[in-house]
């Protein structure tokens, strides 16, 4: 389990395709504590390390199925490419963002970039089945961010991005045209479930 509050960005170190794909992340996390099979949120998909290198240059091997790739962007990474981080919350942590698995429902596309004050003002665009998650003031985890909903309309959204996330986090690079990991918020997909809408 996740809160959206990314710690690093790290980068693709290396990209092999075989069978599934294989994918080497160079970061800045202290890798000593983090045991094979631990979970990662790499650009909001929770990955497992299956692999790993400590010391100056640290890194960590992740290997991502067919299932992954078909969800996420993570089948248009290459080497040099950033990827925000997060460590799994512990039992006792802060939790400053909202509840994210690292379960990625689908793909959001940024329409617009435009600044807003001293933040940043992004709409998004997200495939129409998952429209109905996404609600004004609610939480949404994108590339493993935790950001509010300001509006919606249709299958669009906006959030505002402060100058601290945007220096922190891989949306300092958002374009338009940019595809982002999208998790709904959790209580929003078993509300919808429960009721069968």
């Amino acid at each position: 389990m996740f809160t959206g509050i990314v710690t690093d960005v790290g980068r693709v170190r290396h990209v092999e395709k075989r069978g599934d794909t294989h994918i080497v992340i160079s970061t800045a996390f202290d890798l000593t504590h983090v045991d094979m099979g631990a979970s990662i949120a790499c650009s909001g998909v929770c990955m497992t390390v299956v692999d790993k290198g400590t010391g100056k240059d640290s890194w960590f091997a992740v290997t991502a199925s067919g299932e992954t790739l078909s969800k996420t962007t993570i089948g248009s990474w290459k080497t040099g490419d950033p990827v925000n981080l997060e460590r799994p919350m512990r039992v006792g942590d802060e939790f400053g963002g909202h509840i994210v698995s690292g379960h990625v429902d689908g793909v959001a596309e940024i329409k617009s970039v435009l600044p807003e004050g001293e933040s940043t003002r992004i709409v998004f665009e997200v495939p129409v089945a998952l429209a109905r998650y996404i609600a004004p003031k609610g939480s949404v985890a994108l590339d493993g961010v935790s950001l509010t909903v300001n509006e919606v309309e249709g299958n669009r959204f906006g959030v505002n991005i402060i100058p601290h996330t945007f220096k922190v986090t891989t949306f300092g690079k958002a374009r338009p045209g940019t595809r982002v990991n999208l998790e709904v918020d959790l209580l929003a997909r078993y509300v919808a479930r429960i009721v069968g809408k």
